[in-house]
């Protein structure tokens, strides 16, 4: 997928729903842990050199799985390239945990996935389509493609683990 740098310069300044400065590993095999500042904008972490404003370089999260690593460790790896894996340390566990989170809730799939679960919840309660007030409730991106095949209600489960 291509970008445009200014774009995402652009977007590497706005508000974060997380940032801190965390140690990182990239994916090249004996790839030094380097302290860098980690900021997490929609569906892209940046990260930058603590001493630089401009980032380093984003990662799409969207196909992707993020791991705990150790108990202060995680990892984001990418289903189409397994090899291709970072490495983050936090400076505590509760740290870890609440950057593991925020990561799994930050693909455009999860946030699609929870739009459609929450959507029939509210549509079971009320009877209505909460999205046909605004004219959208037909539309493909708001449809599950398939239902699960466990039993478990649409937009649960596994899948919501995951950013894949």
């Amino acid at each position: 997928m291509r970008y445009n740098e200014k774009e995402l310069q652009a977007l590497s300044r706005q508000p974060a729903e997380m940032a801190a400065e965390l140690g990182m590993r990239g994916p090249k095999k004996g790839s030094a842990l380097k302290r860098r500042l980690v900021k997490l904008v929609v569906n892209f972490l940046f990260y930058f050199r603590t001493d630089e404003a401009e980032p380093v370089g984003a990662l799409l999260l969207e196909r992707c799985r993020v791991a705990q690593e150790e108990a202060r460790s995680f990892s984001i790896g990418f289903l189409e390239d397994p090899e291709r894996k970072y490495l983050f340390e936090c400076g505590s566990e509760e740290q870890c945990r609440q950057w593991t989170e925020a990561l799994r809730r930050a693909s455009y799939e999860f946030m699609r996935r929870s739009l459609i679960f929450y959507r029939n919840e509210i549509q079971k309660m009320t009877g209505k389509d909460p999205l046909e007030q605004f004219g959208i409730s037909a539309e493909a991106r708001f449809q599950l493609s398939s239902p699960p095949s466990d039993g478990r209600p649409a937009g649960t489960g596994p899948g919501l683990d995951s950013l894949d």
